[in-house]
């Protein structure tokens, strides 16, 4: 009996040693596995980076800024997309609320028209502008877009050149400003709200509330305001398309038009 349990015991003891080295083997085996596996993550990383990361990104900004800038150039391409759409700005909304209610729809529609034209003739020319910002995009600022949230280029795009941007567009916005006549649709609203809007408020019950409101504070002195909002918010409405774009690449296998694409957000 005791002899049993002692060749038991041994082929039992036998048993587990086997097994514990075959779990050492194992993991020996799966370490370096894994060490491979992770070079090899990291070399291709490093030749992503290296040879197609930057120029893969600005083909994508090249890609959205276009689409940008040819969708927000087509006529009321601003005026019809809810997204970009250019309203008056604040300081004229409860003027505007007035102008309507005293018969002036049209003069605020033209003007809101007008705005909204000159951001649409100015579209089109700023695409250079655009890809020429993208020039001093390094290795370490690729990897972080790439990794990044959906609107990761156009967010580093816009905090890294928006000022330039602005500083560059904005004659381009002001002279679109001028050739859509902005200034003549503001001073016929103006001289709408001075002629018959005042009139309207005054043979209504909220004379009272409209004089506490000061709506003549309401309208700016002078159209310098309207040109830098129409300019700010002609630029905002650019950045908001890139980004739409750079967000349908990322996620939609069908806009990875490239190979460069299909690497990077594939």
């Amino acid at each position: 009996m005791k002899i049993k349990l002692s060749i038991a015991s041994i082929l039992l003891f036998s048993s587990l040693a086997n097994a514990s080295w075959q779990d050492l083997a194992k993991g020996v085996i799966d370490e370096i596995t894994t060490s491979k596996d992770t070079k090899t993550v990291e070399n291709q990383e490093q030749n992503l980076s290296e040879s197609t990361m930057i120029s893969g990104l600005k083909q994508a900004l090249e890609i959205a800024v276009n689409y940008s800038t040819k969708t927000l150039s087509q006529k009321d391409g601003y005026l019809n997309n809810a997204l970009v759409k250019i309203p008056l700005p604040n300081n004229l909304d409860k003027a505007e609320g007035i102008i309507r209610k005293a018969g002036g729809d049209k003069i605020v529609d033209d003007l809101i028209k007008s705005m909204n034209d000159a951001a649409s003739n100015a579209a089109i020319k700023t695409t250079d502008i655009f890809l020429k910002s993208i020039n001093n995009l390094t290795i370490n600022d690729a990897k972080n877009i790439v990794a990044g949230k959906e609107n990761a280029l156009t967010s580093y795009f816009k905090t890294s050149s928006y000022e330039e941007l602005k500083k560059s567009i904005t004659p381009i916005v002001k002279e679109s400003i001028k050739s859509n006549q902005v200034a003549t649709y503001y001073d016929t609203f103006n001289s709408f709200y001075q002629t018959n809007a005042k009139e309207y408020i005054q043979n209504t019950q909220i004379m009272n509330l409209a004089k506490n409101f000061n709506l003549d504070s309401y309208l700016p002195n002078d159209t310098k305001t309207l040109d830098e909002y129409i300019t700010t918010k002609a630029i905002d409405g650019l950045f908001k398309m890139i980004e739409e774009k750079e967000k349908s690449i990322r996620e939609n296998p069908v806009e990875q038009t490239t190979s460069l694409l299909k690497k990077i957000f594939g």
